[in-house]
């Protein structure tokens, strides 16, 4: 398998003859910043399938179905908040047999599209997290289900907040995860890692992949020299910059 982060919470994970893309937004639509990570090119008859966690700007731009015109085979699972009527979609020059691509999913659902095994899990925050099985292999992409500490929400809320993070990554205890990709936001500031700490220690991913750093990467280091466990520190990724490559020897 080979990954690439593409920016903030888009990454883009090939696996055998598929290519599996997960939040992506161009890189200007969010206020204050650039991203510039693109999209690599693929065959036309590349089956392509593309998640959308939910419709926030920094995960969802509905330009990403314009994939459509280059890969016939293309399918997008989208959250049930993202949703767009098929005379929206032609009002925005698509192309009506793009709405027949697309498979809308709500929260704790389950479902099938070609061959994709897709299990959804309750945001913290908006729309969906995506368990993903396919090819023998399980992915895990987060969107913005987090164990979001704010400061100043006040005890009750980030109590809460914690409390039904932690009731959802219980879902996953004892599945197999060969990817996953957990937000670390440094808005948090020392709670950055509170969602990833817990996700460590409470599911077997093989490979855990940072995201919603907001172009931050710099506590990545220290925090991983930070966690006592070291077989644990080794499954965290260390992501540096946009368009990074990686590839998994799968055993």
């Amino acid at each position: 398998m080979q990954v690439i982060f593409i920016h903030h919470s888009c990454f883009l994970v090939e696996v055998d003859e598929k290519v599996l893309i997960f939040d992506w937004f161009d890189g200007d639509r969010v206020e204050g910043y650039h991203f510039g990570g693109v999209l690599p090119e693929y065959e036309p008859d590349t089956p392509v399938y593309v998640f959308a966690s939910h419709k926030h700007r920094d995960h969802f731009d509905m330009d990403v179905l314009h994939l459509a015109e280059k890969y016939p085979k293309i399918r997008f699972i989208f959250s049930k908040d993202c949703k767009m009527s098929p005379h929206f979609l032609t009002k925005h020059g698509f192309a009506p047999e793009v709405a027949k691509r697309i498979h809308y999913v709500g929260a704790d659902e389950k479902c099938r599209v070609d061959d994709l095994n897709i299990e959804t899990l309750r945001s913290t925050d908006a729309g969906v997290a995506f368990y993903v099985e396919t090819n023998g292999a399980a992915f895990y992409h987060a969107g913005d289900l987090n164990d979001w500490h704010w400061d100043g929400a006040g005890d009750l809320i980030n109590g809460s907040m914690r409390t039904n993070y932690r009731s959802q990554i219980r879902r996953l205890s004892g599945r197999k995860i060969h990817l996953a990709f957990v937000p670390a936001d440094p808005r948090l500031m020392e709670h950055q890692f509170d969602g990833m700490n817990y996700f460590l220690e409470h599911t077997d991913a093989d490979y855990v992949f940072p995201m919603h750093m907001w172009q931050d990467y710099s506590a990545l280091p220290d925090y991983r020299k930070r966690i006592s466990n070291a077989a644990m520190a080794e499954r965290v990724v260390e992501i540096n910059h946009e368009n990074q490559i990686f590839e998994i020897l799968e055993e």
